[in-house]
């Protein structure tokens, strides 16, 4: 059959502007979807089906223009803090911010165009495929990005749902990929149904018999399984929920206060504030321990809130006697770690290695363990690829140096044993995975998301940390400089959100749960393993592109 004649047969060649119109409509339902301004999480369970059915009659070289105007209008409304950080704290020129923002939503973009182009080619060879390729598909990239030049799995897919606690339990088998799947899966089978009934409405006479054969094989082969996995996988949400929530009230627990300090980003390092910034978390602690919770075990305090370094005895010691061994209480806290290494060169020169760090503090004033972050932001913590080259002074003078950390044991406090992820860390879910599968029963996200200003991007970073706690079934303490602070518990559920820019604690009873999940064991290779079932869909598409050619 000659490409003319099959694309006839699929419905007939789209032309007009209906296809850029419908591409628009997916991104804004996805700007819709996600933690910001609106957070209407139920959209992203349809916010695919226009842009699915405005590349099933364009050539794939159109889908993938297609895919780049949704993906530019949904990643330059979600990233476009980028902006503030770079603008207001990084003190660069909006010539330099805006052409940043929109590199980087070109980028992620790009994820979505060559989604685009391959489901366009699947929609007139196979259609009832497109249910099944375009999850498997979309999952695969998602993996893809999560990895590449280090990897910005930011806001992916599923993350829109951390407020949908009855659709997000699965994450314990799957990870978020798997809610992403499930999400694209609706999508698809919503598209391939609207696709037959549309079809149904034309057809005359005489193309009834094979639209009835059409309609027969998409219900056996995609239709009538996609909406039986659909089901079993709400069953599963339904009964996780009511089974853990009988764990959690029965388990073991401990009571943790997180404080939020909210020191503005141009004080925070300056040397003058130290006593100030010793007072205001003291303050704050010493409220939580006095407050009708009762005191807490533990307390925790944001990312780099002691900026100095421990061995600053003066400041340290103010800490330990104003606090921790007047209170007794352990405290964990960020803070800045230098070393003195030898350099590999020939001529065996010191330098310093420095690291963003968190300390676990006994209440003997004693260091009773350190984590060093070991996933570092590029181009705010570190320069990607500096031994090679260079950039213009004016583009790192704000960017930081630090070194990357290496993976160690959790930290032990009283019964419990504390896997900590500093700032950016608890976007990838792997760092979380690996602290429970070394015996971690608590999450601590510490972080200073000050950089972000008042934009939607602190709700997106609590949205990732959600699902850390649910895929491990671990209460997760978040502490972050300027908000937003919370607590969650295994199931994903959100306690005492901080408000932005405002001094806050909150205690708690936090749930020390100890099973390991199928996230944990095996079930993080989701991502990879969609990756796998996609790569045939994508030699269909290059086998029917050679033979068009």
């Amino acid at each position: 059959m000659t490409r003319e004649g099959r694309v006839k047969a699929g419905g007939g060649q789209s032309s007009g502007l209906l296809p850029i119109w419908l591409a628009l409509g997916t991104g804004l339902l996805l700007f819709l979807s996600f933690p910001g301004a609106v957070g209407l999480w139920p959209a992203a369970w349809v916010a695919l089906v226009p842009l699915l059915l405005a590349v099933r009659n364009v050539r794939p070289a159109v889908a993938a223009r297609l895919g780049l105007l949704a993906g530019m209008v949904h990643y330059t409304s979600l990233l476009y803090w980028v902006i503030i950080v770079l603008g207001k704290y990084g003190n660069l020129p909006l010539w330099i911010s805006i052409p940043a923002l929109l590199l980087l939503s070109l980028y992620m973009s790009s994820y979505l165009a060559l989604f685009c182009a391959i489901i366009s080619r699947i929609w007139k060879q196979r259609e009832m495929l497109v249910v099944w390729a375009a999850p498997l598909l979309w999952v695969g990239l998602d993996f893809i990005r999560s990895f590449l030049f280090s990897g910005f799995p930011w806001q992916d897919l599923g993350y829109s749902q951390y407020k949908a606690l009855y659709l997000i339990q699965t994450a314990d088998l799957t990870g978020h990929f798997g809610i992403t799947f499930h999400i694209v899966l609706v999508n698809s089978v919503t598209a391939l149904l609207l696709v037959l009934w549309l079809a149904s409405r034309s057809a005359g006479q005489v193309a009834q018999p094979v639209l009835t054969l059409r309609l027969r094989r998409a219900w056996i082969y995609a239709i009538f399984p996609a909406l039986c996995l659909i089901l079993v996988v709400l069953g599963y949400n339904a009964l996780r929920y009511r089974q853990l929530s009988g764990v959690i009230a029965d388990s073991p627990k401990m009571k943790v206060a997180v404080v939020q300090g909210s020191i503005e980003q141009d004080q925070k390092w300056s040397p003058t504030m130290r006593l100030a910034t010793i007072d205001i978390y003291t303050r704050l602690s010493e409220q939580a321990i006095a407050s009708k919770d009762g005191p807490p075990v533990l307390l925790i305090w944001p990312e780099t809130a002691l900026p100095f370094l421990i061995s600053d005895t003066p400041y340290f010691r103010l800490l330990k006697s104003t606090l921790i061994t007047k209170q007794k209480i352990w405290l964990l806290s960020g803070a800045p770690f230098y070393k003195a290494v030898k350099d590999k060169k020939p001529q065996q020169t010191q330098t310093v290695e420095s690291y963003n760090s968190a300390y676990l503090f006994t209440p003997e004033g004693k260091i009773g363990g350190r984590y060093d972050k070991q996933h570092l932001v590029p181009f705010g913590e570190y320069v990607p690829l500096s031994d090679y080259f260079s950039l213009p002074g004016p583009l790192v003078e704000n960017i930081g140096n630090f070194s990357s950390g290496k993976a160690g044991r959790p930290l032990p406090c009283q019964g419990a044993a504390i896997g900590v992820l500093i700032c950016f860390e608890s976007i990838f879910p792997k760092l979380a995975r690996d602290w429970t599968a070394s015996g971690a029963n608590l999450l601590v996200n510490i972080t200073n998301d000050a950089w972000f200003g008042r934009s939607s991007a602190p709700w997106q970073q609590l949205s990732m940390s959600v699902f850390r706690a649910v895929e491990n079934r671990r209460s997760l303490a978040r502490s972050a400089n300027t908000g937003i602070s919370a607590i969650i518990d295994p199931l994903g559920r959100i306690s005492g959100t901080s408000p932005l820019f405002q001094p806050f604690y909150l205690v708690a009873d936090v749930p020390l749960l100890q099973e390991k999940t199928i996230f944990v064991g095996f079930g993080h290779h989701f991502g990879l393993l969609c990756l796998l079932a996609s790569i045939p869909f994508a030699l269909l598409f290059r086998d029917v592109k050679r033979r068009v050619m």
